[in-house]
């Protein structure tokens, strides 16, 4: 496990960034409560990876599908997933397994503890953490 911290959005979507040079095909996780940065990770992963903006929490639409114009890291596709607003059967119906299992797409999967059978045991879990002083970020 990693541990980052963060003050301010601007080094969390910093943090996302620098994430998405390392990224691999397959699910990202991203657990903490409300308001504790996962939108904001993700808002820097995205634009890093070259997706087009804006980049908006996809919680009333459950899955926003950026395609990328150049691949990076073997990489064509991000699917910034939210489920808190539904259960795990409404991810399943919508086509969560296709997207996990996108060989070319990365699924950016928040609040995951919704959709707990649906996570592949290999995904990369980052938990976010409100601090006083900003955000600890954990990887595992």
């Amino acid at each position: 496990m990693s541990t980052f911290y963060t003050q301010s959005a601007e080094e969390l979507r910093a943090f996302g960034a620098g994430f998405s040079e390392r990224a691999r095909p397959g699910v990202v996780a991203l657990s903490g409560e409300l308001g504790a940065g996962k939108t904001t990770f993700a808002q820097g992963f995205l634009k890093a990876m070259g997706a087009k903006e804006p980049f908006t929490s996809p919680t009333f639409v459950i899955m926003k599908r950026y395609d990328l114009p150049v691949s990076k890291n073997g990489i064509e596709r991000v699917y910034h997933v939210d489920a808190y607003r539904v259960e795990e059967n409404d991810l399943r119906a919508q086509g969560f397994l296709e997207w996990a299992n996108d060989p070319l797409g990365v699924v950016l999967l928040e609040w995951p503890e919704r959709a707990a059978g649906l996570v592949p045991e290999g995904a990369t879990r980052v938990s976010f953490e409100v601090l006083e002083s900003g955000r600890k970020i954990s990887v595992v």
